[in-house]
């Protein structure tokens, strides 16, 4: 299978928002405070997506987008594959590629946050080299401000 990385164009948002939709809620429910999936909502990633557009890359396998990465400065901020793509490689081409972001950012260490209870993601950063750099807070951004959600910090020098 071959996996070709290219900058997210606007006709890309519909297959993000439906990537970033399915994979949130299946790290997601159950391991963040249920203010924030209460404003998670389906609709909430199609308004989401449009903005980040400059800042996200695609994975696309056979004309389809299976995946896509954030990256704003030192963070990846996201990172989903679409599920008849798990366990594909595409992620380890993304999180490759959001690595190679990072140091072309001008950085020297990438990190992003996990909510404490994704086992499978944690274990995928793990196997990629990442360590676990403790537990803290992570705020995320909604309109009526920051919800702070227990999430671990993992850290790698790029």
């Amino acid at each position: 299978m071959t996996v070709s990385l290219r900058a997210a164009t606007a006709a890309d948002a519909d297959a993000v928002a439906s990537i970033w939709y399915a994979g949130w809620g299946d790290g997601h429910f159950g391991n963040v405070p249920e203010e924030l999936v209460a404003i998670r909502t389906k609709e909430s990633f199609w308004e989401r997506v449009p903005p980040r557009i400059p800042d996200t890359t695609v994975a696309v396998v056979r004309d389809e987008v299976a995946g896509f990465v954030m990256v704003v400065a030192d963070e990846v901020e996201q990172v989903y594959v679409s599920g008849e793509h798990r366990g594909s490689g595409v992620a380890g081409t993304l999180i490759a590629e959001a690595e190679r972001q990072v140091k072309a950012n001008g950085y020297d260490e990438a990190w992003l946050a996990v909510a404490t209870g994704n086992a499978r993601a944690r274990r995928f950063y793990e196997r990629s080299g990442w360590a676990d750099g403790g537990e803290f807070d992570y705020p995320a951004t909604t309109e009526a401000g920051p919800i702070p959600v227990p999430c671990h910090r993992y850290v790698k020098k790029v």
